[in-house]
């Protein structure tokens, strides 16, 4: 049987867009499964299937009974763990949600990828990986003064979100300290690119200029991030899983450290430029709402040991990959339009920006 690879929550943001780059590089198959919450698209995959090399399965990875079906019937070389709840704004709101799925998740996964891997014959034992796809934000807040974050940081996570993806990386690590899984770990900052949901920072600020409403920034805006174009963290995690050694635990960043405000005012800028208002600046509709319950001042990390050893780089800078995705935003209007027209995104909308206190 041709080998594969196993990729889990890949109708979403970072899962697309990796599926789409692997399937690019690679004549490997991918099977993807994905649980189809409100963050998902199948239609991120469109075309993929017809080519035949990717089969997707609607499913959750805490349904230990799928995954053990999936893996026998597979027998994928690698799993790579992109299935989570990521925003930290409704981990705030629903906790519960976010220790269900990026914990339990994460475990009932690991336990029964590790009884597949038990079954696989030792050569092929040794060439296995787990992938666990991990988030600047386990670290905490970082000082102003301080260096990036290296892989040697002591997590201290400050959200839900960051709680559960810290509680998961430990099963991870576990699992190759207890049984020899052979488990890596990929600790990356702030995506963005093509199909990112529209309640994230950059997607939700192109979609309301273009539709002339305010540009909610939370308090004064000076919370700084490091940000990477969503194509280079795909071409980080394929050096990882063919390149990383098992047991390790990469960085990935492309020194590209901003405050939101930089961020809004440089997508005000491009769409001055490319989608010019009737009179005035996009950068006339900002607007600064009540700060979120423990909102991190910081994140940056370092990538050197990634770079060092696996000899990535970001491609892309910070300005050539906003402008691409803000281009890609103008010419996918009806896409973002079929997820923000919905009931549940205006409700979430109301709940999280207007009825804060200004």
């Amino acid at each position: 049987m041709e080998p594969a690879i196993f990729v889990t929550g890949g109708a979403g943001f970072i899962g697309s867009n990796f599926i789409q780059t692997w399937l690019e590089e690679s004549q490997v198959p991918v099977i993807t499964v994905d649980k189809g919450t409100y963050a998902a698209g199948s239609n991120n995959l469109a075309g993929l299937a017809a080519a035949g090399r990717l089969r997707f399965v609607a499913g959750d990875i805490a349904d230990r009974g799928l995954m053990r079906e999936l893996l026998g019937e597979h027998r994928p070389a690698a799993v790579i763990n992109f299935a989570a709840e990521t925003h930290v704004d409704r981990s705030i709101l629903f906790p519960e949600e976010f220790v269900q799925a990026n914990v339990m998740g994460t475990f009932n996964l690991l336990d029964e990828v590790r009884q597949y891997w038990k079954g696989l014959p030792s050569a092929d034992k040794d060439g296995f990986r787990f992938l666990q796809v991990s988030t600047d934000e386990v670290y905490g807040s970082l000082p102003l003064d301080e260096p990036p974050c290296g892989e040697s940081k002591v997590p201290a996570p400050n959200s839900p979100y960051a709680a559960s993806k810290a509680a998961a990386d430990q099963f991870v690590r576990a699992f190759n300290q207890t049984y020899g899984l052979p488990t890596q770990i990929a600790r990356c900052c702030n995506n963005y690119g093509p199909y990112q949901h529209p309640e994230k920072l950059i997607p939700l600020m192109i979609h309301k200029a273009l539709r002339e409403e305010p540009l909610p920034i939370y308090g004064d805006g000076k919370q700084i991030r490091d940000w990477l174009y969503v194509s280079d963290h795909c071409a980080a995690l394929r050096s990882v899983i063919e390149w990383g050694r098992a047991g390790e635990l990469y960085n990935i960043s492309a020194r590209a450290e901003r405050t939101n405000m930089e961020v809004v005012s440089a997508i005000c800028a491009l769409l001055d430029e490319m989608y010019p208002r009737k009179s005035g600046s996009y950068r006339e509709l900002i607007a600064h709402v009540a700060d979120r319950p423990g909102h991190d001042r910081r994140y940056a990390l370092d990538s050197s040991k990634l770079e060092g050893e696996l000899g990535w780089r970001a491609e892309e800078s910070f300005e050539s990959g906003l402008e691409k995705t803000v281009r890609w935003y103008l010419t996918n209007i009806e896409w973002v339009a079929a997820v923000a027209d919905g009931g549940a995104y205006r409700d979430w909308m109301a709940v999280n920006y207007e009825r804060r206190s200004r």
